[in-house]
């Protein structure tokens, strides 16, 4: 136990005692994040001054009670026998806006966007859970999980729900289905915006995205596959990756969503080194300490439906979104328009992503800048979880983008 005494809180000269239980040395990053040790964080007496600080470092923020019981719940059974859950509010004949998460995620991700822009009475909002997530199915072959048969699912979506054109947003693995589906079907697009991943990246194949490495940063010689490592790993041994994932549940989906830690830019991601370390957390997810709720973008009920998630389907589904990069490459080569893209696209970058940020990286960014005719480039001081570490400020960039950019269809609205 470790007693720290911190002067100066906020505006006041004041003593506050915090109790640190240190863990197990651990230099945990995986998507941003660079914590060596990593303390289980425990505030004793704080003094009025710092009850801000305090309520700040522990969550309780305006967030916190959101839940997805707001929005209706409804099915669709695709042709091919697959289930997709989604969610929907906001104003029936508004500009539809269609959110797709990544991995490992659920529709929660983007709790706190369908809450604020079904609250405008300007926007229509449908969430999925994704293949292999939450309520939709999770089959178990890896092709089930290809962005071919990923975008043929969101355009039996679309039809469904009676959407002719809709703005898509998508973070993470959700940029891959998004960005496949405007190259290959641009008719179904008022306007696309990418969370996190650059248009024009993962969804044409790992040896693509490995010509984007900083090799400043990953000298080829020692580091071939760059902050992409961990894909390839994925690739090479999928068995042992699911069973690193699946072996402490628990503590590693909290873990994934630690916020940032702007003293970490710049620095390599330990995704990097996941070959030579022998698996994923080192090769010991056992030893993964506990991380407090408060040092991640998580609430309690997103958290619990996380691990329901998870452990109703296994991290088969998860995974294999990363075994298609052969297939989804091939896919790629029929796109309409060489995937040059007209309608407005936005991108979001999380500027402490260790992973995804061009500004780590920058080479990740050129090819959506030569496919976008109207791009919007704008960043976010936050890690990969960027639209839960900072809901307002997405929601304001997204919001001004939507006001400057898009308009509904002259004379017809999102059900005709």
């Amino acid at each position: 136990m470790v007693v720290v005494v911190v002067q100066s809180c906020i505006e006041a000269s004041a003593a506050y005692e915090v109790s640190l239980p240190l863990a197990e040395k651990w230099d945990f990053d995986f998507w941003g994040v660079f914590h060596l040790p990593f303390p289980s964080l425990e505030i004793r007496r704080p003094p009025a001054a710092c009850t801000l600080l305090y309520s700040e470092m522990l969550g309780n923020h305006q967030h916190q009670h959101l839940t997805m019981e707001n929005f209706k719940s409804n099915t669709l059974t695709h042709k091919n026998g697959e289930i997709t859950n989604y969610y929907e509010g906001g104003s029936p004949d508004g500009i539809p806006l269609v959110f797709l998460h990544g991995w490992p995620d659920i529709a929660e991700s983007w709790i706190h966007q369908l809450t604020y822009f079904s609250s405008t009475g300007k926007y229509r909002v449908t969430a999925p859970d994704m293949r292999g997530y939450g309520d939709s199915t999770a089959p178990k072959t890896k092709r089930s999980y290809s962005l071919e048969v990923l975008v043929q699912e969101l355009i039996e979506l679309a039809a469904h729900l009676n959407i002719k054109k809709a703005v898509w947003v998508a973070h993470d693995w959700g940029c891959g289905p998004n960005a496949a589906l405007a190259a290959h079907h641009p008719e179904l697009y008022l306007g696309l915006a990418s969370l996190a991943v650059p248009y024009r990246t993962a969804e044409l194949g790992l040896n693509h995205i490995k010509t984007l490495i900083n090799r400043d940063l990953y000298p080829e010689d020692e580091y071939e596959w760059g902050q992409w490592d961990y894909m390839r790993y994925y690739e090479l041994h999928p068995e042992e990756s699911i069973k690193s994932f699946e072996a402490n549940i628990d503590r590693i989906t909290p873990a994934l969503y630690v916020k940032a830690d702007p003293r970490t830019h710049g620095q390599r991601s330990r995704n990097s080194r996941v070959q030579r370390d022998g698996g994923m957390f080192g090769g010991h997810p056992e030893n993964i300490p506990e991380i407090p709720l408060a040092k991640t973008s998580l609430t309690e009920h997103h958290l619990a439906n996380l691990l329901k998630s998870h452990k109703k389907h296994g991290f088969f589904p998860p995974t294999a979104w990363y075994l298609n990069h052969d297939v989804n490459e091939e896919y790629s080569k029929s796109e309409k328009n060489g995937g040059v893209l007209e309608f407005p696209v936005l991108f979001i970058d999380a500027k402490y992503d260790s992973v995804c940020s061009p500004s780590v990286s920058p080479k990740l960014a050129e090819p959506q800048k030569e496919a976008c005719k109207d791009l919007t480039y704008e960043t976010v001081e936050a890690a990969h979880w960027l639209q839960l570490e900072k809901p307002d400020d997405v929601n304001r960039v997204l919001e001004k983008w939507l006001n400057e950019k898009i308009q509904s269809p002259l004379g017809l609205n999102s059900r005709i």
